[in-house]
C-alpha cells in the first residue's frame, strides 16, 4: 500500500503550534507511507492544480491530507483525486486546524496529537473501498399540495422556469385562508385583491400552460423517491363542469336548500349548489352532495334546469383518480387554530357573542355573512368589544409557544372596529405582546393612541373568565395592579394559537414525513433548512411548518422553488452519493428496528425481500440504523466497523 501524505501549514495558523519536520520524520518510518510533503496553502487553486498533477504522476494508492475542516474542503479534494484518475473515496482528511492547533496551545502536545490523528488516518484510509457514484434520470415535474399563498408562489415560480406543476387543493377555491379576509395587517391591504393577480396567473397567466390545478382533491398515495415520485390524487366530484361553466350563478338562486356555509365559519347560509363566497376563484360553483336533495334521494333538478349552458351541471359526476410522476413535492397545506372549547372559562360555544378570530374576520368581510357590517348575535351594533389575546398560547396546559401573528391581527381588529363604529370601547387582554418587524408596530401604535381602547395583562394565576350576566356578557379579569375587574362586552373576540392543520396528520402518513410535537411538518433544520422536510425531495412551505404571516409564507414558497430548481435541473442526471447504509441480507431478520429509527424514512421492507431495503436516494448516511441493528446486518459505506476500529486503534497505539 502506497499512501501519500500532504501536510498544510496554513501559513502560520497551524505551523506555529505543530512541528511539521518532526511529524514528517515520524511518518517516514511508517511502512505504508510513500512520501510526505508540506505545502503552505494546499487549498489555493494553484496548489490544488499542482496536487492533481503530482497524483497523476506518482499514482499513490491512497491519500491523506492534514489541513483544516473537512466540512469546508474535503469535497474539493475528492474532486482533485477524481481528476487525477483516482477513486475520490481513497482520501482521508485530517483536521489539524480546529481540532489541534486552535485548541492545543502547547507545541509539543499539539505535535503529538497531530501525529496520532495522522496515524489514525493512515490506518483508516488503507481500508477504504472504491465506491462509485451513480447517475439517475429524474423527472422535473413538481406536485404542490395546497393553493394558499405559499403554494401558489412556489407553483408560479416553478412554472415560470418551465416546470410542469400539479397543484392539489382540498377546497373548491384557490387562495387559501387570506382570501376570506377583508383586510390584512400591517398595511390594511384587501386580502382577495392581494391574491387575485397570483390566482389569475395560475388560471390564465402567461405560464398557465405549465400549471394543472385540481380543486376538491387530496393526495392519497405517494411511492418512489426524490426525482421519481409517483403520486396518486383522488378528486371529489364538483357536479359542475369547470370547462363549460361561465360562472353566471343562475343555478344558485332557485336551489331550495339552505345549509350552514363552512366558508363563513358556519355563521351564514349557502345553497346546496353555491360559490364558496363572492369573488372566489375559480368562478365555478360546487354542489354539496351532503345537502343536495337529489344526492340524498330526491328528484330535484332546479339547478340544472336554470343553468343556461347545457351539460354544465352534471349529476352523474363521479370521483376520479389521477396519477402523475414528479421529481419533488411541495407541501403548503397551511395551519389550523386551537380549539377554543378547550379553554371553557372563555365561554366559546356556551356564551352568546363570543367569536373566534376567524369568525370575526368573516363578520368584518364585505363578502361575509353580514355584508361587512359589524353586528352582534342579536343584530344590534356592539358598543363594547373585548379582544382576548393568547388563547391557548404560552400555556403549559394548552400550547407552550407564541404564534406571533395573533397580536398583529388583534390590533388590525382594533383599527377596523374603530373605523366601522367610531367610539366603540375596546379592551385588549393579553399574556404577552409580540410585534416583530419594521411595519408591524403601526397598528399597535394606533390602538395605543385610541382613547377608547385599554389594555390589561393577564397570567396563569389570574385567568380571564367570560360569563353570561343578567345584562349581557361579562368579562372578568385582574388589572395591572391585581385588582379584580369586570367588563361588559357586547362582543368577545378570541385569538387562538395557530396549530398544525387537521389534514396534516393523514397527509404526513401518506408522505411518510414526520411532524413535530405541535403537529407541524418537521423541518430538516429549524434555522438552516426550514423549507426542507426530513425526507429528501419533499419540501414544506408556509404555516404548515410553523406559524407565520403571508410575507414569510410566500418567501418560504420561493425557497422551496429554489431547492427544486437547483436540485432537479432539466437534462441533468441526479448523482447519488454512495456513502449510504446497506444491508447484509443473510444477517437481517426483518425485525424492523432500523426502519423505526431512520430519521429520513430511507428503509423499507418490501414483501418480495427477506431483508430490509435501503433507498440510496433518501439515505443520508447518518449511521443511526447501523448502531441500532441488533444483528449487525446494517453497514455504512465509508464508515465500516473495521475502518473505524482501525482508526481508533492507531490513535491508541
Amino acid at each position: 500500500m502506497r499512501i501519500a501524505v500532504y501536510l498544510c501549514n496554513c501559513g502560520a495558523t497551524i505551523s506555529e503550534r505543530i512541528d511539521f519536520p518532526e511529524i514528517s520524520r515520524q511518518l517516514g518510518r511508517h511502512a505504508d507511507v510513500a512520501y510526505v510533503k508540506t505545502i503552505d496553502f494546499i487549498c489555493s487553486e494553484e496548489s490544488k492544480q499542482a496536487l492533481q498533477t503530482e497524483l497523476s504522476d506518482q499514482k499513490p494508492d491512497r491519500v491523506v491530507i492534514a489541513a483544516c475542516s473537512p466540512r469546508e474542503y474535503e469535497r474539493a479534494f475528492m474532486d482533485v483525486l477524481e481528476k487525477a484518475g483516482m477513486n475520490r473515496y481513497f482520501l482521508q482528511f485530517v483536521n489539524l486546524r480546529e481540532q489541534v492547533a486552535w485548541v492545543t496551545p502547547d507545541r509539543e502536545q499539539a505535535t503529538a496529537k497531530a501525529a496520532a490523528q495522522i496515524r489514525a488516518a493512515l490506518a483508516r484510509v488503507a481500508k477504504h473501498q472504491a465506491l462509485e457514484r451513480k447517475a439517475l434520470e429524474v423527472s422535473g415535474g413538481v406536485l404542490v399540495i395546497g393553493a394558499g399563498p405559499a403554494g401558489i408562489k412556489a407553483a408560479l415560480a416553478l412554472a415560470e422556469a418551465g416546470r410542469k406543476v400539479l397543484i392539489v387543493e382540498k377546497s373548491p377555491v384557490l387562495g387559501g385562508m387570506p382570501g376570506r379576509y377583508e383586510e390584512l395587517f400591517p398595511n390594511m391591504e384587501c386580502g382577495p385583491c392581494l391574491l387575485e393577480p397570483a390566482i389569475s396567473d395560475v388560471l390564465h397567466g402567461p405560464y398557465s400552460a405549465n400549471l394543472e390545478y385540481l380543486t376538491m382533491a387530496e393526495v392519497v398515495g405517494v411511492k418512489g423517491y426524490y426525482g421519481n415520485f409517483t403520486v396518486t390524487v383522488r378528486q371529489h366530484p364538483r357536479y359542475v363542469d369547470a370547462e363549460l361553466c361561465v360562472g353566471c350563478g343562475e343555478c344558485v338562486t332557485p336551489c331550495p336548500v339552505n345549509t350552514p356555509n363552512e366558508f363563513d365559519s358556519g355563521l351564514g347560509l349557502r345553497k346546496a349548489i353555491a360559490f364558496p363566497f363572492p369573488g372566489a376563484l375559480p368562478s365555478v360553483p360546487f354542489l354539496d352532495e351532503r345537502s343536495c336533495l337529489r344526492q340524498t334521494g330526491g328528484e330535484c333538478t332546479v339547478c340544472r334546469d336554470a343553468c343556461p349552458v347545457e351539460g354544465a351541471v352534471r349529476y352523474d359526476d363521479a370521483p376520479s383518480t389521477i396519477e402523475r410522476t414528479v421529481g419533488a413535492i411541495v407541501v403548503a397545506v397551511g395551519a389550523g387554530l386551537y380549539d377554543c372549547r378547550k379553554v371553557p372559562e372563555l365561554g366559546y360555544g356556551t356564551v352568546p357573542g363570543v367569536y373566534t378570530s376567524l369568525e370575526f374576520e368573516r363578520i368584518l368581510a364585505a363578502n361575509g355573512p353580514t355584508g361587512g357590517e359589524l353586528r352582534r348575535h342579536d343584530g344590534g351594533e356592539p358598543r363594547s368589544v373585548a379582544i382576548i389575546h393568547c388563547v391557548g398560547s404560552l400555556s403549559e396546559d394548552h400550547v407552550p409557544y407564541c404564534s406571533g401573528v395573533c397580536c398583529e391581527y388583534a390590533f388590525k381588529f382594533n383599527h377596523v372596529i374603530e373605523k366601522k363604529l367610531p367610539g366603540t370601547t375596546i379592551l385588549h387582554l393579553y399574556r404577552e405582546l409580540v410585534l416583530p418587524g419594521k411595519e408591524e408596530f403601526v397598528l399597535y401604535a394606533h390602538a395605543r393612541h385610541n382613547p377608547h381602547a385599554s389594555f390589561a395583562r393577564y397570567g396563569a394565576t389570574a385567568p380571564v373568565r367570560v360569563t353570561e350576566g343578567e345584562s349581557g356578557t361579562v368579562v372578568e379579569y385582574r388589572d395591572d395592579e391585581g385588582k379584580p375587574r369586570k367588563f361588559a362586552a357586547d362582543m368577545v373576540v378570541l385569538c387562538p394559537a395557530v396549530t398544525g392543520s387537521d389534514e396534516a396528520g393523514p397527509l404526513a402518513n401518506v408522505l411518510e414525513t414526520p411532524r413535530d410535537s405541535f403537529g407541524f411538518f418537521e423541518e430538516l433544520h429549524g434555522r438552516l433548512d426550514s423549507a426542507q422536510s426530513k425526507v429528501k425531495g419533499i419540501y414544506i412551505a408556509g404555516a404548515c411548518q410553523a406559524p407565520m404571516d403571508i410575507q414569510k409564507a410566500m418567501n418560504q414558497g420561493m425557497a422551496c422553488a429554489g431547492y427544486v430548481l437547483s436540485g432537479l435541473v432539466e437534462g441533468r442526471t441526479l448523482e447519488l452519493d454512495p456513502i449510504t447504509a446497506w444491508v447484509d441480507d443473510e444477517s437481517c431478520s426483518r425485525c424492523r428496528t432500523c426502519g423505526s429509527v431512520c430519521p429520513y424514512k430511507a428503509i423499507g421492507f418490501p414483501d418480495d425481500r427477506e431483508s430490509a431495503s435501503v433507498n440510496a436516494l433518501l439515505c443520508h448516511g447518518c449511521g443511526t440504523c447501523v448502531a441500532a441493528c441488533p444483528a449487525g446486518a446494517m453497514h455504512g459505506n465509508h464508515f465500516e466497523n473495521d475502518q473505524i476500529l482501525a482508526e481508533i486503534g492507531a490513535v491508541l497505539a
